[in-house]
């Protein structure tokens, strides 16, 4: 099963699944892969649902959430519909594995008093501070903004090209002046260097995805804010947007939603009503 496993990485590769979750699939497979293996099973055709069953009660009694296990069960069922999908198998033993239940937490996001109280610590860093504004002006994803290049930033028409990464396509997201003004600030002490990174280090380095992470966190401790996690400006965005009336679908294609059905997620936590008069982006 490792040469057939090795080939769903492949297939998944090729079909532009982001790299976070072909790792994830890899590492859920070869936990299945060594599980049958310790019960004598070493080939696809001999797998059972009692044999994912009981895997899956492994995973239970390693103290797994019921959110993991359901990832790693969605893992396995893929891999099984590619192997009836490549006529390796002909039924999928995964087909009549269950996944848990669990409560899904709905998306934290920032009251007004908390953004503006992480703003505000950011006041002295530029660059943090331009950080905090793109997240919160623009509801990029920390992946996107890290990737941020000089020259896909117009002032001047007031636009960011936000450049194709892995599975998400590349789009144009609007700048309001509040987005502008901190680009403007942090461009004037960015320490001059031929990388042309948006956010780099003092040494010209890129500002890598994990250090941007860290450091938001450390505002999020020094404005007194707990339980936020960065991804929450994103989450902060898209509801303050719904709530001034910007359109469902264009919010959607702004935020880089693949499906409409991710934005409207969003209106469970405004009584599921939005207006959609205006088109503006408002500011926080």
């Amino acid at each position: 099963m490792e040469t057939q496993k090795q080939e769903f990485i492949k297939y998944l590769q090729k079909n532009g699944r982001a790299s976070a979750t072909i790792l994830a699939y890899s590492k859920d497979l070869e936990q299945l892969i060594s599980y049958l293996n310790k019960n004598n099973v070493v080939e696809a055709s001999g797998i059972m649902s009692t044999h994912l069953d009981g895997f899956k009660k492994e995973l239970e009694d390693g103290h797994y959430t019921l959110k993991s296990i359901s990832r790693k069960l969605n893992s396995i069922k893929s891999f099984f519909k590619y192997l009836v999908l490549q006529g390796s198998l002909t039924i999928s033993p995964a087909n009549g594995v269950t996944h848990p239940k669990y409560e899904v937490t709905p998306p934290r996001a920032l009251a007004p008093l908390e953004y503006r109280a992480l703003r505000d610590s950011t006041r002295d860093d530029v660059r943090m501070n331009a950080i905090v504004e793109l997240l919160l002006q623009t509801g990029l994803r920390i992946s996107e903004l890290a990737g941020i290049q000089l020259q896909d930033i117009s002032l001047e028409k007031s636009y960011l090209k936000v450049r194709a990464f892995e599975s998400h396509d590349a789009r144009r997201v609007p700048l309001n002046k509040t987005a502008k003004i901190a680009i403007e600030n942090y461009v004037k002490e960015r320490p001059k260097t031929k990388n042309t990174t948006l956010f780099i280090t003092k040494t010209g380095n890129p500002f890598l995805i994990r250090n941007i992470r860290t450091s938001v966190n450390r505002y999020f401790r020094i404005a007194g804010i707990t339980g936020a996690k960065v991804n929450d400006l994103r989450h902060t965005f898209i509801l303050e947007q719904l709530k001034s009336g910007v359109p469902l679908v264009e919010l959607s294609k702004i935020a880089g939603h693949k499906r409409l059905s991710t934005t409207e997620k969003y209106l469970d936590l405004l009584g599921g009503k939005s207006e959609g008069k205006k088109v503006k982006i408002s500011e926080l």
